[in-house]
């Protein structure tokens, strides 16, 4: 704007000891100010269930290594059903991605949810000696019937938003947990799982889609997918509390 547009413009005085902020300052703070992403504000959203997660006796218990073995093992056995649907829900997912290269990205880890049951899920169990299980606790079923409803009856950033829970909240917590460290072997594994670079060059992807899918969908769908994102949110703490609770059906 140059000086001409500001002829005719009249000045009110500040008030004693009043300095009006100089042009370069309003230009800094205007090249400061950030507006708030898509999933920045998703996560603003479910900050209360956050913090809720985090005091859980579960997570606590795997940094102070007071969680029972029994209920490790019960998350472990359960987490691993919920993974293969975690990966059929996001080859669903790809079906539905606007672009190639998230069609790819989605499916890509649609495999490596199947690996990561393979390589830690059953080491542990194995060396637990349990047994595979093949039944979904109630919580559990519940979970991934609200994934695989979400990606299939409505459009790509309302499912991709219903499965971004599992990916962002894992590492975070996962980072969160890494600070404390773990002195039983098994549950620090599970932490390195979570917290190391790899896993967060992972979610960083999916934060960046999401907020690419976002751009271009409409308002109700932007607030369509903050409400399923909601709710997964609070079955990632239901999912914790039915290990912590060795959740079975009832009658």
């Amino acid at each position: 704007m140059g000086n001409a547009s500001l002829v005719g413009v009249r000045t009110v005085p500040g008030p004693p000891g009043f300095r009006a902020p100089r042009r370069r300052d309003l230009l800094a703070a205007v090249l400061l100010f950030k507006p708030e992403t898509f999933t920045g504000g998703l996560w603003r959203r479910i900050e209360p269930v956050y913090a809720r997660t985090l005091a859980h006796p579960f997570l606590t218990g795997l940094t102070d290594g007071s969680l029972p073995r029994a209920k490790f093992q019960f998350y472990l056995a359960q987490d691993s059903l919920y993974l293969r649907a975690f990966g059929q829900a996001l080859n669903l997912l790809a079906a539905k991605a606007p672009r190639p290269e998230w069609a790819v990205m989605l499916s890509q880890h649609s495999v490596e949810a199947v690996r990561e049951e393979r390589e830690m899920h059953r080491s542990i169990l194995q060396s637990y000696g349990a047994q595979p299980v093949s039944k979904m606790a109630p919580t559990n079923l519940a979970y991934t019937n609200h994934l695989f409803a979400s990606v299939l009856r409505n459009g790509y950033l309302q499912g991709l938003c219903a499965l971004l829970p599992c990916y962002w909240i894992y590492w975070e917590v996962g980072k969160h947990l890494a600070r404390k460290g773990s002195p039983d072997k098994d549950y620090e594994r599970w932490i390195r799982q979570y917290s190391g670079g790899d896993y967060g060059k992972t979610v960083n992807e999916v934060l960046g889609m999401a907020d690419e899918a976002a751009a271009s969908a409409a308002a109700g769908e932007r607030l369509h997918a903050a409400e399923l994102f909601e709710q997964s949110a609070r079955y990632e703490y239901l999912f914790w509390d039915m290990a912590w609770r060795e959740e079975t059906w009832a009658p």
